[in-house]
C-alpha cells in the first residue's frame, strides 16, 4: 500500500491506475463491491482508490457532532485487504473546495494522477458546489480516452447499502445491523489513556478510549471483542456513554473490561469490535448497585460472545 496526500508530481509507477473515486467511510460492503468492479474493469493496471481527508462534511459542517466509521489509518488497513495498492488521500481544503469540476478533471484526474479508468457510482458528485455529476464526467473521460465505469450500488432488502445508514443503525443501537452490511463488526479504535481507576475500585478495570473523530453510538453497555496491538483478540464488555452514575461529565467515552486479562495497556493503540448492544445508559442508585448490574452485563456479553454463529 502506497499513499500520497498530493496529486502533483507523483512518480511515473503510480500514475495510470485504474481509480476508484469517493469518501469510503466505513470501508462497507458497498465499497468493496465498487473496488471489486475496478479490479476487473482494468486487470493490468494498478488498483488505486482517490478519496479525502478530512472529509468534506468536517469543513462545510465543521460544529456537527463527530461522524466517522473508520478513520484514515483503518480505512487504509481495510483497502488494502481488498486489493488496492495505492491510496491518493487529498487534502480537503478551503482552496481545493473551491476548484471546479473541469479543473478536478484536467489537473487532478488527468494531469496529476494520469487516471487511465475511473470506477464511482452513480451518485459521484464533485467540484466546487458539486458542479461535476456522473453524466459529465462520462462525457469527459470519453471525450479524454479515459475508461470510466459507473457501478450500481450494492442492494439488500432495506435498499442500498450505505456509510449512512450504518450510521443510523449504529446511534439506534443495532451493531448487528451494522455487522451486515460492513461485512465485519464495527470497530472503534484508540489509545488506551489513564481514567479516574473507578473501575479497578468495584471490581471492573476498564481500558478508556477516547471517541475522538468517531461517530458516538447509541449510548450503553455492549458485548466487543478487543483487538491488541499484536493481534491477540480479547472478549469483553465495554460501555459507551458519560457515566451518570459517577457525574464523569459532558463527554461520552468508551471504557472496556477485557475478560480474563491482565497487563498494562496504557498508551497502546486497541481496536474494540462491536458486536450486541446489552442495554441503554442509565443512572444507578451508588456503586452497590452499579456494580451488581455491571456483573449481569458481562455474564450476558460471555453469554452472547461463546454462542455459536448461526449457520
Amino acid at each position: 500500500m502506497e499513499i500520497f496526500t498530493t496529486w502533483q508530481n507523483l512518480p511515473a509507477q503510480v500514475r495510470g491506475a485504474c481509480v476508484a473515486l469517493g469518501n469510503f467511510d466505513g470501508v462497507h460492503r458497498g465499497h468493496a463491491h465498487l473496488v471489486a468492479a475496478a479490479g476487473a474493469a482494468l486487470p493490468d493496471a494498478r488498483l488505486a482508490v482517490l478519496t479525502f481527508e478530512p472529509h468534506p462534511r468536517e469543513l462545510f459542517r465543521p460544529d456537527d457532532p463527530a461522524f466517522h466509521l473508520t478513520l484514515p489509518p483503518a480505512r487504509a488497513r481495510l483497502l488494502a485487504d481488498l486489493g488496492v495498492e495505492i491510496i491518493y488521500q487529498l487534502p480537503f481544503d478551503a482552496a481545493f473546495s473551491i476548484m471546479g469540476a473541469d479543473g478536478f478533471i484536467d489537473d487532478v484526474l488527468v494531469a496529476g494522477l494520469g487516471a487511465r479508468h475511473l470506477v464511482c457510482g452513480p451518485d459521484f458528485a464533485f467540484g466546487h458546489r458539486r458542479g461535476g455529476t456522473i453524466g459529465m464526467l462520462t462525457a469527459r473521460a470519453t471525450a479524454l480516452g479515459i475508461g470510466m465505469t459507473a457501478v450500481q450500488p450494492l442492494a439488500d432488502s432495506a435498499g442500498p447499502v450505505s456509510s449512512s445508514r450504518i450510521r443510523r443503525v449504529l446511534q439506534d443501537g443495532y451493531p448487528e445491523r451494522a455487522t451486515d452490511m460492513l461485512g465485519r463488526p464495527w470497530e472503534i479504535s484508540g489509545v488506551v489513556a489513564h481514567g479516574d481507576q473507578r473501575g479497578r475500585t468495584i471490581g471492573f478495570p476498564t481500558a478508556n478510549i477516547a471517541l475522538g473523530r468517531h461517530l458516538e453510538p447509541a449510548r450503553g453497555v455492549y458485548a466487543v471483542t478487543v483487538t491488541l496491538p499484536e493481534g491477540r483478540v480479547v472478549p469483553g464488555a465495554a460501555n459507551i456513554g458519560r457515566r451518570p452514575t459517577v457525574n464523569a461529565g459532558p463527554e461520552s467515552r468508551l471504557e472496556v473490561n477485557l475478560f480474563d486479562f491482565t497487563g498494562d495497556l496504557y498508551g497502546q493503540e486497541l481496536r474494540v469490535a462491536l458486536h450486541a448492544y446489552l442495554r441503554g445508559e442509565r443512572k444507578f442508585s451508588g456503586l452497590d448497585e452499579l456494580r451488581g448490574q455491571i456483573a449481569l452485563d458481562c455474564a450476558e456479553a460471555r453469554r452472547i460472545l461463546d454462542a455459536p454463529p448461526l449457520e
